[in-house]
């Protein structure tokens, strides 16, 4: 029992024998804690495609301030606060809405960085594929040391503005009546982001970077209902999540970063389904949402009429008809002869035969004396 305790303890101790490994563990601790809390703020402000287009819009920077023999960390940034700025210049001076815009940006720059790549991995016999890709065993003393620069740079800003970005995060309305400037706080925030992109890089790559923003943080949304604590559940689900798939990409060899990205998708798979139980659900209400989200079922139609009817043009037609003509003001003529209630007809919201909601006319009563 003694030598298989042992054995399970070599597991863990033999890697931190590489010095290689010991730099991709501490870069794993930092990119978890770092994502973790940038992937939050995203969360919660329902901006997941946005760190997407940050994510994806540094490569451009990346190749340019290669070709130019410039710290490729100042070019990536540069490019993802850019490309911010171009999607808030593209929602303010047109007509085009946040997801398209979205869209637009983030296929022009990625294609952008695509091309640079391809043409400076021609040219210069060099490869770039890891910054997409990422590759934490390759990373230096001085890579390591910039991107604890970076992450300390970002979690200092975050403790500063914590109170600040709450607010921008959960009603940036009132962020704005009680006058913070939400549209700076807004942009700071982007720019944390395109940081913890630079800083995490070259360790998952820029085309997975934003698994670990989004997924540990989606996760603990699952688990809580506070922010504090969606904050340090995240964090310790991302670095679980990076030291676990190091871990496995070190044994099995495989490439580190998709084996992180995996291990995380994991926990979350695992929250959706068992998260229920850890909050207090039954085992018998559990097994029930299981199997509602397993089998499709045909949930019986409800016999309340829906805020939004929809019904035939003809019927809506008269509907607006009946309230443009009860908003225009009466003139003075008409006063005189009101006309009577009686002449009016009544209208009734009912169910036809197919189950389409339609306005018909109700029949009015008429008195023997008339």
């Amino acid at each position: 029992m003694w030598q298989s305790f042992l054995e399970f303890l070599n597991i863990f101790w033999e890697p931190l024998t590489q010095p290689f490994m010991v730099r991709a563990l501490i870069s794993a601790v930092l990119i978890g804690t770092l994502c973790a809390v940038m992937g939050s703020y995203l969360v919660v402000r329902r901006l997941s495609l946005l760190g997407l287009v940050v994510s994806n819009s540094v490569v451009p920077g990346i190749a340019i301030a290669f070709l130019l023999y410039v710290n490729i960390f100042i070019g990536g940034f540069i490019s993802g606060i850019l490309s911010t700025v171009s999607l808030g210049w593209l929602q303010t001076k047109t007509r085009i809405k946040e997801d398209a815009a979205m869209g637009v940006i983030l296929s022009a720059f990625f294609g952008l960085g695509i091309i640079l790549i391809t043409k400076i991995q021609t040219e210069r016999k060099v490869n770039l594929s890891e910054f997409l890709f990422g590759n934490i065993l390759g990373i230096t003393d001085l890579d390591l040391i910039t991107s604890a620069i970076i992450g300390l740079l970002v979690l200092v800003t975050v403790y500063a503005l914590y109170k600040e970005f709450l607010l921008l995060s959960f009603d940036p309305q009132w962020a704005e009546a009680v006058g913070l400037p939400a549209q700076k706080l807004h942009y700071t925030m982007m720019a944390l982001t395109a940081l913890t992109v630079v800083a995490t890089m070259q360790s998952v790559g820029v085309a997975l970077t934003i698994a670990l923003l989004i997924i540990p943080s989606a996760t603990a949304y699952l688990l809580t209902d506070r922010f504090s604590s969606m904050l340090q559940v995240s964090m310790a689900l991302g670095v679980v999540s990076s030291v676990t798939g190091l871990y496995i990409s070190y044994y099995q060899n495989t490439s580190s970063g998709p084996t992180i990205t995996l291990v995380s998708s994991f926990f979350f798979l695992l929250v959706v389904l068992f998260g229920p139980l850890l909050q207090g659900t039954s085992l018998g209400q559990w097994g029930k949402k299981i199997e509602r989200m397993v089998v499709l079922q045909n949930e019986p139609a409800s016999e309340t009429v829906p805020s939004v009817l929809s019904v035939d043009a003809k019927p809506v037609t008269e509907t607006q008809s009946m309230r443009q003509s009860a908003a225009t003001p009466m003139d003075s003529s008409n006063f005189s002869n009101p006309p009577s209630s009686s002449s009016q007809p009544k209208k009734q919201i009912i169910r036809d035969s197919s189950g389409k909601l339609v306005i018909r006319e109700v029949p009015q009563k008429h008195s023997g004396n008339s």
